[in-house]
């Protein structure tokens, strides 16, 4: 039976990208446009999927009368108007298309930077009145001079090249980026924000707002700039603190900004730059190409149809994006280490502490994080049964306490793959690992202790003292209320000692009958798992 989504596209996109969603057989698409917080939650219920550009907002609001919904999609970089959080808590995936409009805001953010240099608007303006004022417009070179950037993403690096082009140098500060990343290309990399305004002759800002760079551009920094600094702002209004801004350019100190947004958006009437003659104001323009508009509706459709309707994750913002290859090879560890997780959360019963999930074999060759996340979806069904998910699960996992790290090992033993995991509770480790049998699982370590168990079915594991005749009167109470036996399997670190049995069951035993198995002499544990 077919399976039918339901898509709203909250503001305009591109024609291209409608048709595309409109294309595929299992979507159902709707358009309603300029809806307000309390209009939109009154209908997404009915949603699987809504995309957004920058005016609709998703908030929390929204997104908690979103029953159906799994993904948001945002047409652009930005996703302030997006609840992130809330999203991740409900393990709805959130999307934006970070490369579609890179070109074009890159190129916006050089005419700006010209349109500052050689006075481009405030000439064109006096001419429209009439004037004939060339010595009131002279301008700057770019040649020589050096550009300061602030954010080396796509579009910073964009930019740089531009610059480059120019003639003039280039000093980025991105604490996050690696200097391999920009070896081939012929800018500086310095260290902090001080190194960064030492000598630079225009200023282009191009990360995200987050509470580091809030207010990042204010008076203390742009003291540390040289008098004639000029700024350019095609990422976020809130980057800036305005009034410190309007001061300094009233005093020379900086030559000239030029902005295309705003906090808020649009700005109001008495925005304090209106009228300065050193300022260029446009309205929000840096994506606002035929080719960017094409660009991102027609990638945010793929998206939402790959995630909808064959559960492929790219460019997601709160869950790692994985490549179509490199998923279909990661999907079988996927599966095996949510197996791990399930079996975990129903043999240690005690609140846990932390959790150790550890690779070995070809997996290590890949990005193991979506493998980790499936672990921590099987291991915390118990707890959010259909709730969790590869989205929220580390969102879930945090609020219980509990620490994961992830290991990758050089050796898998006598084992080609393994995926293992301890967790540690009240000064105890309880450890498993599992490995593939063809295309079956298989439990091979149990505390460090070697066993073959299928991961598959009914499991009845006990806990106890490594003596004969115990496994035997298992045995014996089982058959005696028709439960069969399909295989066994044992774990010990020595004879006498204590051992962990598993039985895999072909039915499952009622509360009675494990009563019974528990009040057999030396057994301190049974544990009855569901796979």
């Amino acid at each position: 039976m077919s399976v039918f989504y339901h898509i709203l596209i909250a503001d305009p996109i591109s024609k291209k990208g409608i048709a595309e969603l409109q294309a595929s057989a299992q979507l159902i698409v709707d358009e309603k446009y300029g809806l307000k917080e309390d209009e939109l939650a009154r209908v997404i219920a009915d949603y699987d999927g809504v995309i957004v550009r920058s005016q609709t907002k998703i908030t929390r609001k929204v997104i908690e009368a979103g029953k159906k919904l799994k993904v948001i999609g945002r047409a652009g970089v930005g996703i302030d108007n997006v609840d992130v959080d809330a999203a991740t808590e409900k393990g709805i995936v959130v999307m934006n298309t970070p490369g579609g409009n890179t070109i074009a805001t890159a190129e916006h953010t050089f005419s700006l930077l010209l349109a500052l240099a050689r006075n481009v608007a405030q000439a064109h303006a006096s001419m429209q009145l009439g004037e004939w004022k060339r010595k009131n417009f002279e301008g700057i070179e770019l040649y020589g001079k050096i550009l300061g950037i602030i954010g080396l993403g796509r579009v910073g690096m964009e930019v740089a090249k531009r610059a480059l082009a120019f003639g003039m140098k280039v000093k980025c500060f991105d604490p996050y980026l690696s200097p391999t990343k920009v070896k081939n290309l012929q800018v500086e990399l310095v260290n902090s924000l001080d190194e960064l305004f030492q000598d630079i002759d225009f200023l282009s800002l191009h990360v995200p707002l987050t509470q580091e760079t809030e207010g990042i551009i204010n008076k203390d920094n742009l003291k540390k700039c040289k008098r004639g600094i000029r700024i350019i702002n095609c990422a976020r209004g809130g980057l800036i603190r305005i009034a410190d801004l309007e001061e300094l350019l009233k005093s020379g100190w900086v030559a000239g900004a030029a902005l295309d947004v705003y906090e808020p958006e649009p700005p109001p009437a008495d925005f304090p730059l209106r009228g300065l003659p050193n300022v260029v104001l446009t309205p929000h323009l840096a994506a606002s190409t035929i080719e960017a508009q094409e660009n991102v509706g027609t990638e945010i459709a793929a998206m939402v149809i790959d995630v909808l309707c064959h559960n492929i994750i790219r460019n997601a913002v709160n869950v790692p994006s994985v490549d179509p290859k490199i998923l279909s090879i990661l999907r079988p560890y996927m599966a095996l280490g949510e197996k791990l997780g399930i079996f975990m959360s129903q043999w240690v019963v005690n609140r846990i502490d932390s959790l150790t999930i550890y690779f070995s074999g070809k997996v290590n060759e890949y990005d193991t994080s979506p493998i980790t996340r499936a672990v921590l979806k099987g291991f915390l069904r118990k707890v959010a049964g259909k709730e969790v998910n590869e989205v929220n699960v580390i969102f879930l996992i945090n609020t219980l306490g509990i620490d994961v790290k992830e290991v990758k090992m050089s050796s898998a033993g006598e084992f080609a793959e393994i995926i293992g995991i301890e967790a540690k509770t009240d000064g105890h480790t309880y450890q498993a690992a599992s490995t593939f049998y063809g295309r079956s699982h298989r439990l091979v370590q149990l505390n460090f202790n070697p066993i073959e168990a299928s991961m598959e079915g009914i499991l009845l594991l006990l806990e106890n003292k490594d003596r004969p005749g115990i496994v035997g009167k298992v045995g014996t109470i089982l058959g005696e209320h028709s439960i069969n036996i399909a295989a066994m399997s044992l774990a010990r670190a020595k004879a006498g000692e204590k051992a962990i049995s598993i039985l895999n069951l072909d039915n499952i035993p009622s509360p009675d009958i494990l009563v019974k198995i528990r009040n057999i002499e030396d057994i301190y544990n049974v544990q009855l798992i569901s796979l």
